[in-house]
This record gives structure tokens, sequence and C-alpha cells, in this order.
């Protein structure tokens, strides 16, 4: 039904779907964990905020999961890059990742207040260690990862996990954890009573804030600080997964030529900006509704920008920018991408389906009433 071409390119937008889908999903989930110490000052309040997100945390993390199988089995050199060259801040995020389940569960078994104040104190790091390396990783991904392939197309990295915390990287993780705290702000705001709700606003507003400021010296730092790629001369888009079949150069500001040549994609930077006002306006005027989704479309528009910044690459390469991973090289065969397809086409709209039933059905806000019936809340 579609060519090899069409078929990269379908993978390349669905890929930034799941990770948007994961950003906004889990994202809030991550943000609340964040804020947990902060807007809970009792444990009667802690609960409350941990029974917002108690009940729908593990569906969220399907969308985590269906991120990294794209990965694996639609861009398989992606896969193998990425999860070797940085394995250690991978360990990191998932030892954080495991450690939210085990605060969940751990956290209600003895009613001591140190003993609960460190499980707070462990969800926090639960939430603000994967939010801080995902956007060091975007981070990375802007200014090119140490690793070649020789003619055999075998790998070598040459970097190390303090060499990912770079300035620049950690800039983006900065935007990163500010972009899940504003996320997770007003998603307190909707689901959790007062007063929990008045200070996760106050906590929304402050990070909304401070992601307009770092998006924007993240932005202003690509178009003068860091070099972008581009690809010399032209390409076959739909020829074989050989990334040495191209030419790279490192250029300054390369990363802005897409803007230059399809202006629209300006969308994505102008819907982060705008959309993150649009959170503090909307909690302003108590549409929390409102306000939560004007939340998620920033987090769509900071990823959606990092995605088209790039395009058509999806790992640039600092040591051998000829090496570069792109869209048109990365990809399995098209016969995977097609049936791939088709097992998206069907069971994704399920996914999504089952999802909005889940938080239809769990709609309406968690008071501190509520967290005293233990029949009705597991945390």
């Amino acid at each position: 039904m579609f060519d090899y071409e069409i078929l990269r390119l379908i993978w390349w937008a669905l890929l930034g779907i799941l990770l948007i889908g994961f950003a906004v999903m889990d994202g809030f989930d991550l943000g609340a964990a964040t804020l947990l110490p902060f807007v809970g000052r009792t444990d009667a309040e802690r609960r409350v905020v941990i029974n917002t997100v108690g009940p729908v945390w593990e569906g969220n993390q399907v969308w985590f999961i269906l991120g990294g199988g794209a990965i694996f089995a639609a861009w398989p050199p992606l896969y193998a890059v990425a999860f070797s060259g940085f394995y250690l801040a991978m360990f990191l995020v998932l030892v954080a990742l495991i450690l939210r389940p085990v605060a969940f569960k751990f956290r209600s078994k003895i009613e001591h207040p140190t003993w609960r104040r460190a499980w707070d104190w462990a969800l926090f790091v639960g939430g603000l260690v994967p939010s801080l390396i995902f956007g060091v990783a975007f981070g990375n991904v802007l200014q090119g990862v140490p690793f070649r392939f020789d003619e055999t197309l075998r790998m070598t990295y040459e970097g190390t996990l303090f060499g990912l915390l770079n300035p620049f990287a950690l800039l983006c993780g900065l935007v990163s954890v500010a972009m899940l705290v504003m996320h997770g702000g007003a998603w307190l705001a909707l689901k959790a009573a007062e007063p929990v709700a008045a200070r996760a606003v106050t906590f929304m507003h402050l990070a909304a804030i401070a992601l307009i400021a770092l998006f924007a010296v993240a932005g202003l730092w690509v178009a003068i600080g860091i070099d972008g790629y581009a690809i010399v001369g032209t390409v076959a888009r739909d020829g074989p997964s050989n990334p040495l079949l191209k030419q790279v150069v490192r250029a300054s500001g390369a990363w802005l030529a897409n803007y230059g040549e399809q202006p629209w994609n300006l969308a994505a930077p102008a819907l982060a900006f705008l959309r993150a006002l649009g959170a503090i306006a909307l909690s302003g005027l108590r549409r929390r509704g409102l306000t939560l989704v004007s939340s998620a479309l920033s987090v769509a528009g900071v990823i959606a920008t990092a995605g088209l910044s790039v395009f058509p690459f999806l790992l640039p390469s600092s040591l051998d920018p000829s090496a570069g991973l792109t869209v048109w090289d990365a990809s399995s065969s098209r016969l995977t991408l097609a049936i791939m397809l088709g097992a998206t086409v069907v069971f994704l709209p399920l996914i999504i389906a089952y999802t909005a039933w889940v938080y239809c059905v769990l709609r309406g806000r968690v008071t501190l009433a509520h967290v005293s019936d233990t029949s009705a809340h597991s945390y």
C-alpha cells in the first residue's frame, strides 16, 4: 500500500506520537511525584497526591513500553546505539522507575512518620531522575553522540556517563523537569482536593514560567551555540538501511534550516510557549480540565520541536558525522514496517479507547475524606 519512503516517514511520525504519548500520560505521574514533598504537608495530604496517580501510573507506562518497542522493531540501529551508548543513563532511569512502585507499596506498610517520609522522598527521586535524564538524552541528540561504525557496521561508542552531563544537555534536562512539573501540577490541580490543589497551582505557575525561560535559552543556544548536522547532496529515501552511504557535515545553525525550508515547523515551538502561558491563564480562571489540556499541548510542542529540529536525523554522530542515523537509513525492512503498521492500526486505537474508559471511570477529585476510607483507596 505504501512505498518504503512513506513507511519510513509514517514510523518517524509514530515514534514521535508514542514519545509525546509517554510524556503526556506518564509525565504528570513523574511531575506529581516530584511535587509530592512540597504540595503535601501532612501524611493525609501526601496520600491524596499518591492516590491521584496510584490507580493509573502502571497503565500510563504502557506508552514507555510502546516507545521502546517501536524503536527496537522499526529502528534497530537506533535502538542498538542509544541503548548501548546511554546504558548507564538508562540504568539510572530504570532504577528510579522501579523505585516508584516499591515506594507506593511499602510506604503504607508502617505508619511511622520517618518511614513514610523516607518513601515520600523516594517517590520524589523516582519522579525527578527520569524527568532529568530524558531531557539530558534529548540534549545529547541535538549535539551529536560519540559513536561510529566500521565497514561491517559494527558500532563503537566512545562516550561516558559524565560526558552526557554536559552544560547544554543539563539545560535540556532542566527544560524537561520544568515541563513535567508543570504538567504534574496541572494534574494535581484537577484531581486533588484543597489545599493540595491550590499549592499545586502555585508550583505549576512557577514551573510554566521556568519552562518558558529555559526553553527560550535552549533555543537560542541551539541557534548560536552548538553545531547542527546536514546531509550533503541527495540521499536515496527508499534505499538500504546503511548509514555509511551518505555524506554529512557539521555546520553552525544547521538545525535551523528545517524552519527556513518548512516554516510551518515553527508551529511546534509556538505551541510550547503559548500553551504554557495558556495553562497559567486557564488555572487562574479555575478551568482545571482545560489547564491540563493546555499543559499537555505544551509538552507535545516541546517534544515536537526537538524532533522537527533534527529531521531527518534520529541520532547524529559527533565522531563521524556521516555515520549519523537518519530516517532514510536506520529503519527495518519495508515488509517489517508494513506488518507493524497494520498491527498498530488495530491495537493503538484499542489502547487509547481503553485508557479513555479508565479515566472516565476514575473521574472526580481525591479528597481527604476519600483517603481515610481504606476500602476505596490502596495508598
